[in-house]
């Protein structure tokens, strides 16, 4: 077979040169974002890059996602064949043959059945799409069946058809074919044809391998397939934090707050939005989204990616972008009901196979709401003045944070004394109903032997709701004199009943300098009953129990095990599951500061966790938040389910004590 080289070669440098440049286009736009350090720690980018770009770690929770982990390591494979493939075009002398034999043959083998293994997941992805396609593949601006995807599909199918025949006719002309099972089996049905047809296919098979390749590479950065570039790099670049945490803001005058234009994003998070494989698991885990409410996490990335793709001309020249970021309903902006919909449960960045940052993009464009424009439900503005006036959601008196230890007197922290400072939180020192789990976790601790003390009207809100909201400055006032307050009391443990208080001091106040041992209470239970330090006379009867996972206490900081071991502990029998538990557990609702707002569109986010709850016909449902304790018990009243008790993990360790 002879390959007409004048002719590849102008089209392979056309080709390679508009694939380079439409690279540089797409890749030019991501250096228009603000600065941001992702190159700390390479060991360790490294080796989660392995992890889950090579690994395809998230991608394998899921069934279907073996076929896409053997996709994807067939294209990583068939790089080899299909560089060696541009280089026979390019230099007729170049052949893999000049290898040494055994390995030679190695690779025969290995692209003949990859490409088989390529051609079957091909296949089976096509049928998937074409009649069986789960609905978290299509929204309101894409279709499982577009015709990009199939496209893509069919690209790939006609690279592995191609190949075979290639194979197969050269075979049938009489060159080896020990080596090339699949190709082998092929030509024996082309013993038929011999001479020029043989030549003939052989012939058309390459330039329908080479143009077909030349156009896949093409299209990649065209498209979303850009994926496949930027996704490994991505990794690469992901958060070494959980990215519940975002980056604080300077307050001088001058600065601007928050995200309003799509340059004003970092680097890193406009890579996201060209790293996106549209996959729809965001989508999917969504309690907002699930709902009926506006939100969609993968719609949020895409806007993103759009506005930029829109605005990226203007940019690269200094001017303004004319799509707003934050605007109307339409593809490049993204509505402010989408923007606080969100409940900052962490579902989406815990299910994206390439680690995109989906939540904290949010809460930057929330932040340029709050801080710039004043723009902000009409229930938060008495949240926000309570927070700043009196540090707590509800405006009550600092002098009544203490009010809840009347019966066991006077419990203050004291340095060198006190093993725990016991941070109680709002919810727990002003709330009815949580203050009856503070009380049950001050008697576990007493009958542990545990020193503990509290702060008393010394206490300040931890700042939790007010930063995931977007206001970021009072937020930030809160955690500096917290800190503050924490350095000079000579505080080195806490412990909390609160997943969100948890979480802040744990996590987000290591912004500030705080570097103490922060346990939530189901792990100090845990320990203590591990320890032998825990005595429990009796087991509790709480019935049937169904466990509800708190995002900020399981998602956001791994903690799944302790709060069921005290379950188990406590009634002698493991917790009853959610259909949707641990990582993949559905929120309460209540996070990101939607605690103080109301759900005015689609459905209440509480029902369908309580409905779900319902179907395991529980005596109790067990949490281990007050404010999945809040939205679990509204939740059984609407639904006219008040026979099933609502406790805290702690109530039920305290009856079993008592």
């Amino acid at each position: 077979m002879a390959i007409n080289h004048s002719l590849f070669i102008p089209l392979f440098v056309v080709a390679v040169a508009t694939f380079c440049f439409s690279c540089y286009q797409r890749l030019q736009l991501v250096a228009v974002g603000a600065s941001e350090n992702r190159f700390d720690n390479p060991a360790e980018r490294l080796a989660g890059m392995f992890s889950y770009a090579f690994g395809q770690k998230r991608v394998l929770a899921r069934p279907y996602g073996f076929n896409h982990f053997f996709l994807f390591w067939a294209f990583m494979l068939l790089l080899v064949a299909n560089g060696a493939f541009l280089l026979e075009g390019l230099f007729p002398s170049f052949s893999l043959a000049a290898l040494p034999a055994p390995l030679h043959h190695g690779l025969e083998f290995l692209f003949d059945i990859v490409s088989l293994v390529a051609l079957v997941s091909v296949a089976i992805a096509f049928v998937r799409r074409v009649l069986f396609p789960p609905a978290y593949l299509g929204n309101d601006y894409t279709s499982p069946r577009s015709g990009e995807a199939l496209l893509i599909l069919a690209m790939i199918a006609t690279l592995m058809v191609a190949f075979f025949l290639l194979n197969a006719a050269q075979i049938a002309m009489g060159q080896p074919g020990n080596w090339k099972p699949v190709s082998s089996a092929i030509a024996t049905f082309l013993d038929g044809f011999s001479g020029r047809p043989l030549e003939s296919i052989a012939t058309v098979s390459w330039w329908v391998h080479a143009v077909v390749l030349l156009l896949f590479m093409n299209l990649l950065p065209r498209s979303k397939h850009m994926h496949i570039l930027t996704a490994i790099p991505n990794c690469y670049f992901r958060s070494l934090d959980k990215p519940n945490v975002q980056p604080r803001e300077e307050f001088k005058v001058g600065n601007r707050f928050g995200v309003s234009k799509v340059e004003q994003f970092s680097w890193k998070d406009l890579l996201d939005s060209l790293s996106c494989t549209e996959c729809g698991r965001c989508q999917d885990l969504c309690p907002a989204h699930n709902t009926g409410k506006p939100l969609n996490p993968r719609r949020i990335v895409h806007d993103i990616k759009v506005n930029l793709l829109d605005n990226g001309s203007a940019l690269k020249h200094g001017d303004r972008g004319v799509v707003p970021l934050i605007g109307p309903q339409g593809e490049g902006s993204n509505h402010e009901d989408a923007l606080w919909s969100c409940t900052t449960c962490g579902a989406c960045t815990s299910v994206c196979p390439v680690l995109i940052e989906q939540m904290p993009k949010i809460i930057k464009m929330r932040r340029h709401l709050v801080q710039e424009k004043a723009r902000f439900p009409e229930e938060l503005l008495n949240l926000f003045e309570n927070m700043e006036q009196r540090s707590n959601p509800w405006g009550i008196a600092p002098s009544d944070r203490g009010k809840w230890a009347a019966l066991l007197g006077e419990r203050p922290f004291k340095a060198g004394e006190t093993d725990y400072l016991f941070f109680v939180g709002c919810a727990g020192s002003f709330d009815s109903r949580a203050k009856h789990v503070t009380v049950a976790l001050a008697t576990i601790l007493d009958k542990a032997g545990v020193s503990w003390g509290i702060l008393g009207r010394e206490e300040q809100c931890c700042g939790d709701s007010v930063r995931r909201l977007g206001n970021e400055f009072v937020f930030d006032k809160m955690a500096k004199e917290n800190v503050a307050l924490f350095k000079e009391r000579g505080v080195t443990r806490i412990v909390t009943q609160c997943p969100h208080c948890f979480s802040t001091l744990k996590n987000d106040y290591k912004q500030y300098g705080l570097e103490v041992e922060v346990l939530h209470h189901s792990e100090l239970i845990a320990k203590l009953v591990e320890q032998g330090k825990l005595k429990l006379p009796k087991q509790a009867d709480q019935g049937k129990i169904v466990f509800h996972d708190s995002c900020y206490l399981g998602r956001h900081n791994d903690t799944f095990e302790a709060p069921r071991a005290v379950i188990k502990a406590a009634t002698g029998k493991a917790p009853v599951e959610f259909e949707r538990n641990q990582e993949n557990g559905f929120c309460c609702g209540a996070g990101g500061g939607r605690m103080w707002m109301e759900e005015q569109i689609g459905s209440r986010i509480n029902l369908e966790r309580v409905k779900e709850a319902l179907k395991q016909q529980p005596d109790t449902l067990c949490v281990s938040c007050p404010y999945c304790m809040t939205m679990m018990e509204d939740g059984l009243k609407d639904e006219g389910a008040e026979q099933v008790r609502v406790k805290d993990i702690a109530e039920v360790m305290a009856e079993a004590m008592a």
